[in-house]
Formats: structure tokens, C-alpha cells, sequence
């Protein structure tokens, strides 16, 4: 009797554990593979449709180029995992039965309890939430004036808010327009928890772009036009942009498996405390224990060059893909009797986005431990036509690089 493996999710991780199970199992099980949008979407590169709409077809893959015709793809919004009888429970749609299933659900945009913040603030998790940002920036603008500025603030100065503030300020400098920008992260430091030479240099763009940085900066309450600060006077906002963390999705609230604010709890196979699930990408906390996955020749390089690794990876396209390429194989093993092999992430280097520009830390096989320029540019770039190309045609890659 065929086996039925459900993949819960379409971004990086779920992309690649489909692709990666329809190779290993070779059409010796039955596939389901259940996302809320029918594609691909190109999170690290979504915030250019903040400055050019017209991005918007060049971050999408549908979903039918990525899969196999034998695999069975459900639209639907997941609302619950039933460990017990092994189900995936649907908002639409008939649920869907399962032996195996691998969660790849991503995460929600965190909101901490803050009085005002999610009925306020705008979110940059999908397509649509770009296109929002889009609309109501162009609005802002069209009713400000050199005298009275339209005020776009964003929360929050990790990955995602320093891309955006990025993208704000190209926006800005393309139209001329009359726009302040005001940076804002509760921690001391901007793109906190890394290296300060990093840090320093993604300042420096965003200050050579007028970006106006608060840290230290601790929000307590945000109404229709005023952000209110625990400390300082108000900051009032035409445009408020919410990216002060995540946490994981709801529909992982009442499975009965460990977890922490709805992210699985994963070994360094994938497997959470419920045997026959498997959860990876942002939708878990994998643990980074190496036992029992024998490094090759190049992950032991790897390993020497950066020897420092933390107990979870980080929340990266490239850790939610090398996941994805593993659990295929993992969830094969499983179905064959065999044990699951173990696996570790070891950081290649990181690469943002400031606008047009970029800073790359740490990228292995490059002596600068900090550069920026058409270097970075070229790498940043490198990142998403290889992701195109593994995954879905080299061609495509091709014209991203081109379009991008």
C-alpha cells in the first residue's frame, strides 16, 4: 500500500522538501502538497515590489513548474495538525490523510501584545503585504510637500526592516519625493546579534540614504497616527511598517507536539516529538546536534572555516532550503525502516540589501570579512538565480538576473 506524505507550505523549505521527496521516492508514494497561494513566492527578494510593482511577476513561480504531474496540489489555508489520527485539517476542501507529513509553514509576523500594533501597523510577510506598502507610501506621498514631509517608519531593524528602509528610500530618490524615514529597533544596535563590523557597514548605507536610525527604541502603544514610545515623545507616521520579529503560525496552536509559540521543537532530522511529522524552515527550532551525520570532505572544510555554529539555524533562505533537500531524504530512510541521518548547518556568509546596494559578511571563500559594492551586488544576485535554477529552470535564472 503506497505511503501518503503531506508538505505543508510553498516557500523555501517546502519547495525544496517536495522536489527533494519526489526524487527520493521516485513515485513510490502518494504526495500532497497543500499551500495557501497556488506559488513560489521570492520572499528575500519581495520588498522591491515596496519601490516597482511591476517586481511582482518576477517573485512568483507558480507551483505547477515546480512540481511532479504526479503529485497532488491542494490550495488551502492549513487551521490544524491532528497528530492522533494523522490529518491536516483544511479551511477548504476535503482533509488530508497522511503517514509522514512534513511541516514547512513559515511564521507569522510577531506583535507582542502591543496595544494598537496589528490593527496599525503593515507587515511584510507575502505579495500582497508588498503591494500594500506600495499603495499606501504612493498615497502618503501624493498628499506631502517639502514643508511637511510624508513620515514612513519602519519597525524593527533586522533583515527585513533594513531591506524595507532600503527600498523606501530608493522609492524616494526615484520620485524626488518629500518622504522622511525613520529606522527604529528596541535594541541598542541594528541588525542585532551580529558581527559589528557588519553592522557598521549596513549603517553606513542607510545613513548615506538619510534613513533617520532610533535604537534603543522600546514601542508601547500605536494608534491611527502616532507610534508612543515606553521612553521619548511620540512619533507620528504616515506609513508604519511592522518587522519586529516573528512567531510561528496558528495552525500549529492545538497540534499535540512540543513547541514554542506554535515553531516545532525538531531534532537534527527533522523529527519532532510525533514520530511521523517532520517540520523544518521557520515553522521550527531545530536542534543542531551533528551526532550521527558523518561530515563529508568539503562540510569539514566548512566547519573549520567557520567553526561557530548556533543550536538553531538561522531564519535564512538558504538554511530553509538545505533543510528541505534533507528531509526528503530523511522521510525515504523512514519509509525503508532505516534510521534518519542527522544534519548541521554550517553559515556560508549573509547578504543584505540596502536599495540598489548591498553589504556581504562572512562568505566563505572570500578573504573580506565585510564588503560592499558590485561584488555584493554580484552575490546577492548569484543567490536568487541559483535558487531559480535548482528549482525551477535555468533560463528563468537567467532572466532574473537580468530583471533583478
Amino acid at each position: 500500500m503506497s505511503r501518503k506524505i503531506a508538505v505543508l507550505g510553498s516557500g523555501y523549505a517546502g519547495v525544496a522538501a517536495l522536489q527533494s521527496l519526489e526524487e527520493e521516492l521516485e513515485g513510490e508514494a502518494d504526495i500532497t502538497w497543500v499551500s495557501e497561494t497556488d506559488y513560489h513566492l521570492l520572499l528575500h527578494e519581495v520588498h522591491r515590489c515596496i519601490r516597482d510593482p511591476s517586481v511582482r511577476e518576477k517573485v512568483v513561480i507558480p507551483v505547477e513548474e515546480l512540481k511532479d504531474d504526479d503529485t497532488e496540489f491542494v490550495q488551502a489555508r492549513v487551521t490544524g495538525l491532528d497528530v492522533d489520527e494523522r490529518v491536516v485539517h483544511l479551511d477548504e476542501g476535503d482533509d488530508v490523510e497522511y503517514d509522514y507529513c512534513v511541516v514547512c509553514l513559515g511564521s507569522q509576523t510577531a506583535f507582542y501584545g502591543i496595544d494598537g500594533l496589528e490593527e496599525h501597523a503593515l507587515t511584510l510577510k507575502s505579495l500582497g503585504d508588498a503591494m500594500t506598502i506600495n499603495q499606501k507610501l504612493s498615497a502618503a506621498v501624493s498628499d506631502a510637500t517639502d514643508d511637511d514631509p510624508a513620515q514612513v517608519v519602519i519597525g524593527g531593524a533586522g533583515l527585513s526592516g533594513i531591506q524595507t528602509a532600503g527600498e523606501v528610500a530608493a522609492y524616494r530618490d526615484e520620485r524626488d519625493a518629500p518622504v522622511e524615514i525613520h529606522l527604529i529597533e528596541m535594541e541598542d544596535e541594528i541588525f542585532p546579534g551580529h558581527d559589528h563590523e557588519f553592522q557598521g557597514a549596513i549603517r553606513n548605507k542607510l545613513d548615506a540614504k538619510d534613513i533617520e536610525i532610533s535604537t534603543g527604541t522600546v514601542v508601547s502603544e500605536v494608534d491611527e497616527a502616532k507610534i508612543y514610545f515606553e521612553n521619548g515623545d511620540p512619533l507620528q507616521y504616515d506609513a508604519f511598517v511592522w518587522a519586529g520579529g516573528v512567531t510561528g503560525e496558528d495552525a500549529l496552536s492545538d497540534a499535540d507536539i512540543e513547541k514554542d509559540h506554535n515553531r516545532a521543537y525538531s531534532s537534527s532530522t527533522f523529527k519532532t516529538s510525533d514520530d511521523r511529522v517532520l517540520a523544518i524552515g521557520d515553522a521550527a527550532l531545530v536542534d543542531q546536534d551533528a551526532e550521527g551525520g558523518p561530515l563529508s570532505e568539503q562540510d569539514a572544510w566548512e566547519a573549520i572555516v567557520h567553526p561557530d555554529t548556533d543550536d538553531v539555524p538561522p531564519p535564512t533562505a538558504e538554511a530553509a532550503m538545505e533543510e528541505g533537500e534533507h528531509v526528503g531524504k530523511n522521510v525515504a530512510r523512514m519509509i525503508d525502516g532505516r534510521e534518519p541521518v542527522h544534519w548541521s548547518y554550517i553559515n556560508k556568509g549573509t547578504v543584505v540589501s540596502v536599495g540598489e546596494e548591498a553589504v556581504a559578511h562572512d562568505v566563505i571563500g572570500i578573504p573580506l570579512n565585510t564588503f560592499s559594492g558590485p561584488g555584493a551586488r554580484v552575490l546577492k544576485k548569484v543567490i536568487s538565480a541559483r535558487w531559480i535554477g535548482e528549482s525551477y529552470s535555468w533560463p528563468a535564472a537567467a532572466k532574473a538576473w537580468t530583471d533583478m
